[in-house]
């Protein structure tokens, strides 16, 4: 192998480009590894939203069903005792509904590091080019 200083202008091309052909390389199994932790993101929250459903229906229906033999015993009429409960339960329903949903915002599923290294790659790039 020629010394750095004697190398003609291919080479130094020639080891340039397979050089980018390695980041391009490392830039896809960065952005593999990246995108693979994120859907399993998407899988644990998922679990999350369907365990918080299975949990709570069972206890629900025996709170909701205390509930609303105490508020026909204070002198609510059964509809009206019912439809209280019935309330009760869509709110707890929606707020675990809400927090699943919220860990799947397209924020939070962006595969930042790709992004930065990308803009990190695009800078070196130019400057190699100067």
């Amino acid at each position: 192998m020629t010394a750095p200083h004697q190398r003609s202008i291919p080479e130094l091309f020639g080891d340039a480009f397979n050089q980018f052909a390695k980041l391009i390389s490392n830039e896809f199994d960065l952005a593999r590894a990246e995108m693979t932790d994120k859907v399993g993101q998407i899988g644990r929250a998922a679990a999350m939203i369907g365990a918080g459903a299975v949990i709570l229906i069972p206890g629900l229906v025996l709170l909701l069903f205390a509930l609303a033999a105490l508020l026909i015993e204070n002198g609510l009429s059964q509809p009206l005792a019912y439809l209280i409960t019935g309330g009760g339960t869509a709110v707890v329903a929606g707020a675990l509904m809400w927090i699943g949903v919220s860990r799947l915002s397209p924020d939070s599923l962006k595969p930042t590091v790709t992004i930065e290294q990308l803009q990190r790659d695009k800078v070196a790039a130019k400057e190699m080019v100067k």
